[in-house]
């Protein structure tokens, strides 16, 4: 089995972030490949940032169909491009937020999503309302650092996470929480045996999502919403 992992930005320690932790948990059998564009934002954390990700990420996608992966993880948190990339892709493609919103609603009565910055908590609220989720929301408590920050400091996030996350758990009654950005992998089994409640890190999970529909031989529909796009001159 063959799994792309695209990091939707163009930072390559974020990327061998991801890598270093996926490599701990993939199958033996699994061969794994991350990478990130080599062109555009070096975080994403705005709907613009998102924008400018899509068309280098959707390349990517692409690149991963052409040379015979058996499934595409796109690992932001924001899934930038994800329907485009399900509509363009013969193999699933699985964004680490859908994935991991709804398995956080398997898994406790209520979840919050621990973000990076405040103005990014109503994109958080509006992804789980789109996803049908509203009931198991419980809060998105921010962080107040960036990707990069997040990325490079690990010990001040670490405590920040556990902070935010305590006061989810107490005062919002969350019995989840999502660590809401591909640069915290690694972080969920600490805070988990610190909180006592289920934290989950998106990469990961989506990860292993991605595996379980490679073995299912699982595709996305393209009866409707994620068929193939018409073809047509681009100019």
């Amino acid at each position: 089995m063959r799994i792309c992992v695209i990091n939707p930005n163009s930072s390559s320690s974020v990327t061998d972030h991801i890598r270093h932790t996926l490599e701990a948990i993939k199958r033996e059998d699994t061969e794994l490949c991350v990478i990130n564009p080599e062109h555009g934002p070096v975080s994403i954390e705005s709907a613009y940032d998102e924008a400018l990700a899509t068309p280098p990420t959707l390349e990517l996608v692409k690149w991963a169909n052409e040379e015979g992966f058996d499934a595409i993880v796109l690992a932001c948190f924001s899934d930038p491009g994800l329907d485009a990339a399900k509509e363009i892709s013969d193999i699933p493609v699985v964004g680490i937020e859908e994935a991991t919103l709804h398995m956080a609603a398997m898994l406790g009565h209520k979840f919050s999503i621990m973000t990076g910055m405040r103005r990014r908590i109503p994109t958080r609220e509006w992804h789980v309302a789109h996803r049908g989720l509203e009931s198991s929301y419980a809060s998105s408590p921010a962080l107040e650092m960036s990707v990069l920050e997040m990325d490079s400091d690990p010990v001040t996030a670490k405590a920040r996470i556990m902070e935010k996350a305590r006061k989810a758990v107490e005062e919002d009654r969350a019995e989840v929480i999502i660590l809401g950005c591909a640069g915290l992998a690694g972080y969920s089994a600490d805070i988990e045996r610190e909180l006592g409640v289920v934290v989950l890190d998106p990469t990961s999970v989506a990860f292993k999502v991605a595996e379980a529909m490679a073995d299912l031989g699982l595709h996305h529909s393209k009866a409707g919403r994620f068929s193939y796009p018409p073809k047509k001159e681009i100019k």
